[in-house]
């Protein structure tokens, strides 16, 4: 052990867990405690501002899902009057809405489409 890392932290585990834990590790090649440090390491917590900014994020996708089912809708009822430039321009803004749902996505890439 070395001198920087001198505290232990306990962690309650099954013994299913525990072997499972253990045979990640040994397949990284890597101890159980650096797996569990970089494990944890990789890991986003969320803060109040977060939550909210996934809440607006889930409605947001709730309204374009609704926008989809009702050209789906329209498009099942007038199917022999489609007129496919419209479906598209509709399919157009679903996809422009989903691209700006997506976190990793820049402004720019979303101007690409």
């Amino acid at each position: 052990m070395s001198a920087g890392r001198a505290v232990w932290v306990k962690v309650r585990a099954s013994e299913a867990e525990r072997a499972e834990w253990h045979a990640k590790a040994r397949s990284a090649g890597l101890t159980l405690s650096d797996l569990v440090r970089r494990s944890i390491g990789r890991v986003r917590t969320w803060t109040v501002a977060h939550a909210g900014v996934e809440r607006e994020r889930t409605r947001e996708l709730a309204r374009v899902g609704n926008n989809l089912n009702q050209i789906a809708r329209w498009a099942n009822t007038h199917g022999e009057a489609i007129e496919a430039v419209e479906v598209i321009a509709h399919l157009v803004a679903i996809d422009r809405a989903l691209s700006a749902l997506d976190p990793a996505q820049s402004p720019d890439d979303a101007d690409a489409h």
